[in-house]
């Protein structure tokens, strides 16, 4: 992965990605349409870092990879990316919860019983199995 697209604002990534950054995003490209993996899976699918570290791969240098299928666990769309994220749900079939009208901004959930891919066949980073 040698180029990667920053959203406006980021400072310019260094020459190289580090390797975990690398390791994050081979995991986030890896994941089908229509699925998703949260931070703590990425994490865990990895067997390295956590969910923070994943969430600040992902802000840093995820711009290049389908960065809406790393979620949040409660399945609430990334803040200040809702919309942009939701268009990409919709034409992936992405499973969602449509918002009760009290939910603020009725905007749906994802539906993360339905929409959660545990990695089931694809190769594990790295050559963990």
């Amino acid at each position: 992965m040698s180029e990667v697209s920053l959203p406006d604002g980021c400072p310019d990534p260094p020459e190289a990605l580090p390797d975990y950054a690398e390791r994050v995003l081979e995991v986030a490209e890896g994941i089908p349409a229509g699925r998703v993996m949260t931070y703590g899976d990425v994490a865990e699918w990895l067997e390295q870092g956590g969910p923070r570290q994943v969430g600040r791969v992902m802000a840093l240098y995820g711009g290049a990879v389908p960065w809406w299928r790393v979620v949040r666990s409660d399945g609430v769309l990334l803040p200040g990316h809702e919309l942009r994220a939701l268009a990409h749900y919709r034409d992936e079939g992405t499973p969602l919860r449509e918002a009760g009208r009290a939910a603020e901004g009725h905007l749906p959930r994802l539906d993360m019983r339905r929409a959660r891919w545990d990695g089931d066949g694809g190769e594990r980073a790295q050559g963990h199995t």
